[in-house]
């Protein structure tokens, strides 16, 4: 449609933002478990995997906000996220409305998303090596 064609050139902002966004969303479920901030009913247990959850979350989180090495973070990512699905997730039930594991789908697949788009605009990846 015509009406949507000029929108093609601010392709790199909006996949920016979505990027940015995300990152700031995935970066509340570290902090959360890492520091109990924002404050969580039940507090996570720090050990094992909610740990490495928790780290993943935070550091990579911030390495994507910030658009640093965008696509190996997304990619690590979207793996934690699978592995959150089906670990924790799917068992509760087969739907994720019902095992409230639809922000992990979500999660998984923005960042794979980002491994094939890239950091769009606004990103340390597009600093020129000059």
């Amino acid at each position: 449609m015509k009406l949507f064609e000029g929108l093609t050139r601010y392709q790199p902002q909006a996949l920016g933002v979505l990027r940015i966004m995300t990152a700031l969303q995935f970066i509340e479920h570290g902090s959360q478990k890492l520091f109990n901030f924002p404050v969580a009913a039940q507090p996570h247990v720090l050990s094992g995997l909610p740990l490495t959850a928790g780290i993943l979350e935070f550091a990579g989180g911030i390495l994507l906000a910030l658009g640093l090495f965008t696509r190996p973070v997304a990619f690590l990512l979207a793996g934690e996220m699978a592995i959150a699905y089906f670990m924790v997730h799917m068992p509760r039930d087969f739907f994720p409305v019902n095992n409230s594991g639809d922000a992990a789908i979500s999660f998984c697949f923005i960042f794979l998303y980002l491994v094939f788009a890239g950091a769009g605009a606004f990103a340390l990846d597009n600093r020129s090596a000059s």
